[in-house]
């Protein structure tokens, strides 16, 4: 269950967030799928959580949005990240028309539980 959190500059058009919101659960699903956690393209709740956070007065990004992506960590899943990341990263400008994305992947050790 991967947890995405995107930050966004205040010149961001909300036809891009709501783009980013709709198209975000299956890239991200698609770049973390493995044989540990197989991707059947039927997103349920909690499958994939998506928190948007807008730049505040003290942040120093220059970026249009930095997307950062954390999902539990499997070998099969890091031998490949810098791959994964690159085409979240395409998937993300094509669908928004934005040019300065930034992503990035943390795959720490982690468990995850869900009522």
């Amino acid at each position: 269950m991967p947890l995405v959190d995107i930050t966004y500059a205040p010149h961001v058009p909300h036809a891009a967030l709501k783009e980013l919101a709709a198209m975000l659960p299956h890239a991200v699903s698609v770049a973390v799928e493995c044989p540990e956690e197989p991707y059947d393209g039927d997103l349920r709740t909690g499958d994939v959580e998506l928190r948007f956070h807008p730049n505040g007065p003290f942040d120093t990004s220059g970026m249009d949005v930095v997307v950062e992506v954390r999902s539990k960590w499997f070998e099969s899943r890091a031998a490949n990240r810098q791959e994964r990341v690159d085409d979240l990263c395409e998937a993300i400008e094509a669908a928004t028309g934005l040019d300065d994305i930034g992503v990035y992947l943390s795959l720490p050790v982690a468990a995850w539980a869900q009522s």
